[in-house]
């Protein structure tokens, strides 16, 4: 169970610092979108601060697990990036939605692996 838990710690820790960093420095090309996704993503940009903020987040939670330090902290600050991304492909672009899945079922693994971290806070 300890090698299972590195391997899926160090996956979502690459994938969000990659897609993080992706985020600031554009190395991968990201498919066009239309519609409904394409006002949710010109929204975040219209901000100014969302998406610097997301990507930003994004990069740090995945450092902190990928280092294996602070973890239940870095699957904290992933936590509501996962739950949008998933909405966002649940309800907006379903092409992803597999994916998506599968990081949320990543997430809640690694939180579960780390229950004792988490176990104070839905204590009486």
């Amino acid at each position: 169970m300890r090698i299972a838990t590195l391997v899926l710690r160090s996956l979502l820790g690459l994938i969000f610092v990659v897609f993080g960093l992706n985020g600031f420095l554009h190395f991968i090309p990201n498919p066009p979108v239309a519609g409904a996704a394409a006002l949710f993503w010109g929204g975040l940009a219209a901000t100014g601060y969302m998406l610097p903020l997301i990507f930003a987040a994004q990069v740090l939670g995945g450092a902190l697990l990928l280092t294996g330090m602070l973890v239940p902290f870095g699957l904290v600050i992933l936590a509501p990036v996962i739950v949008n991304i998933f909405s966002y492909h649940l309800y907006l672009a379903r092409d992803g939605l597999l994916v998506a899945t599968v990081v949320c079922e990543i997430e809640l693994f690694l939180a579960w692996r780390h229950w004792a971290a988490f176990a104070p806070i839905f204590a009486r």
